[in-house]
């Protein structure tokens, strides 16, 4: 038996899914524990495409259990339209996917929600990807969210509706909307299971557990660039409260990392670069968003807040994701401190009025011509290549154990040691 977390550790968009899709082969069960439909987690297998939202990455080997815990809020019409398209490509979810009934539903009114807040703010938007998962969230720490398990109890559920109508001062179809959550609770209610039973029930067989968040630490709730956050703990903090699982169980914490930053909306980012480079980057990585669509911003690789990201997940292992992208570049840079009112550091700020004044300072790497993307030992890649490998590991303090030289799931480097 062998519990592994697999964690975004920058601001999102770090590759995830292709990780746990590589590394769900040797586990029984694939658990997601936080975020919503505002993930979009892009795994390439045999050549097709799959982008997944709510869904758990596993779900593309048959015979991987797929759990969804209560920490995640769920878009009940959403998961049915990405479970429909899975199924169409012969993919099953009987006897192996499940959903914690304490999950909370996302409902249209927290799209409405979301939409009005991000126009209020104008210019100072956080730039969400208008799923309603903020306002979900809110509404669940509030007391007054409905809940999967509600889908079933149709005067229960229409009561909560009433009362979440009247604490939003909002007026809805109260019987229509009864009427289509009940319809999806009806399609939905097979595959709800208390997932902390179904998790100790796992580790008492012996079988293998994989936790997968969306998002990445950077953009968690309390400790990432608020209010540029996502709205639940990304860290590995949150896999207890999200899951329902002792993280005292937890053996290998994994966290990816791109090979350079990006993110995408809002928010402070000390490395961007708006030149031709980082134009260069992002067309060769198809930076643009799985969920929206929208060009992700992108830039050097900062060792400052990955170190921070390190510090607050206590990764064990990193995956270092993309690192085929570099390939073409004459020199690449590593950010390694700030210069903030002309003072050095290496500490991650806590303030986002620090971000303004924030000057970071670079190690300037060579760079290597070659494709790598077949590349399949760690002792093949161009010498220049396994430098900056190591130089990241030396910064961040933590060995480099795989290596995605490419989108599909064999074009990974398992580093021995």
């Amino acid at each position: 038996m062998s519990v592994r977390a697999v964690l975004g550790c920058m601001y999102g968009d770090e590759a995830k899914a292709k990780m746990v899709d590589f590394l769900a082969e040797e586990a029984d069960l694939v658990v997601r524990f936080q975020g919503g439909s505002n993930a979009g987690h892009t795994i390439k297998s045999a050549g097709k495409k799959y982008v997944l939202h709510l869904v758990p990455s596993g779900i593309l080997y048959p015979e991987k259990k797929c759990v969804i815990s209560s920490g995640v809020v769920v878009d009940p019409f959403a998961l049915l339209e990405e479970m429909q398209i899975l199924q169409k490509d012969g993919i099953s979810f009987k006897g192996r996917f499940f959903i914690d009934p304490r999950a909370v539903v996302i409902l249209p009114l927290h799209k409405n929600l979301d939409s009005r807040s991000e126009t209020s703010l104008g210019k100072n938007k956080i730039g969400t990807t208008g799923k309603g998962i903020g306002p979900g969230y809110a509404d669940a720490i509030s007391r007054v969210g409905i809940r999967m398990g509600d889908l079933i109890y149709p005067e229960f559920l229409q009561a909560r509706l009433i009362a979440l109508a009247d604490f939003h001062g909002l007026e809805i179809d109260i019987a229509e909307l009864t009427a289509k959550l009940l319809t999806a609770g009806e399609q939905l209610k097979e595959y709800f299971i208390q997932v902390p039973y179904l998790l100790a029930t796992a580790q008492e067989k012996g079988e293998s557990i994989l936790f997968e968040g969306a998002q990445g630490t950077l953009l968690d709730v309390v400790f990432g660039t608020y209010p540029y956050v996502t709205s639940s703990h990304v860290i590995a903090g949150g896999i207890g409260a999200g899951a329902g699982y002792n993280p005292r169980g937890i053996d290998e914490i994994v966290g990816v990392f791109k090979s350079y930053y990006t993110r995408v909306g809002s928010g402070p980012f000390p490395t961007e670069l708006t030149d031709e480079t980082g134009n260069w980057i992002r067309e060769r990585g198809n930076e643009y968003g799985a969920t929206t669509g929208r060009p992700r911003r992108c830039g050097w690789f900062d060792a400052v807040s990955s170190r921070y990201s390190v510090i607050l997940n206590g990764i064990d292992s990193i995956a270092l994701t993309l690192l085929d992208v570099l390939s073409g570049l004459d020199n690449i840079n590593i950010c390694t401190s700030y210069k903030i009112d002309g003072v050095i550091t290496q500490e991650f700020p806590s303030h986002i009025s620090q971000f303004g004044v924030l000057e970071p300072q670079y190690l300037e790497l060579p760079g290597w011509q070659e494709d790598i993307s077949e590349i399949k030992d760690f002792s093949e890649l161009p010498a220049n290549a396994r430098h900056y490998v190591e130089t990241i590991e030396k910064l961040l303090g933590v060995r480099v154990k795989y290596i995605s030289v490419g989108a599909e799931r064999m074009q990974t480097i398992l580093r021995e040691y």
